[in-house]
């Protein structure tokens, strides 16, 4: 696992205002994925944004992608990329779903000397 994509995606999605990142990692709990990076957007147009910034560090590190949603009616948005999993959430979803309590044996990482929780 390399850690500096998950840090790239970490800063990049830390320049939305109030993204609310939190990192969890899973590799102890799941043997799906090493990492959940989860995000907080205020509009189906900065969930967008935030998708197509995360596949595009994907694609330019020629890292796989499992999945991603492409359409953009949803109150959540992934993109599994093995090792990592990006949620994007309204916050109205993110607090109805709560991966943060639901995973809550997880660990929380810190990147770039910024705490990985909201």
């Amino acid at each position: 696992m390399r850690l500096d994509i998950l840090e790239r995606i970490c800063d990049e999605l830390s320049k939305d205002e109030d993204a609310d990142l939190t990192v969890l990692k899973m590799s102890s709990l799941s043997y799906l994925t090493d990492y959940f990076v989860i995000a907080t957007a205020d509009s189906s147009v900065q969930m967008k944004s935030m998708r197509d910034r995360v596949v595009d560090i994907f694609k330019s590190e020629h890292h796989p992608i499992v999945f991603y949603d492409k359409n953009t009616d949803h109150d959540w948005m992934i993109v599994d990329a093995e090792e990592i999993v990006i949620h994007i959430f309204t916050r109205k979803a993110r607090s109805f779903y709560d991966l943060e309590s639901l995973w809550s044996d997880a660990q929380k990482v810190e990147l770039h000397g910024k705490k990985g929780e909201g």
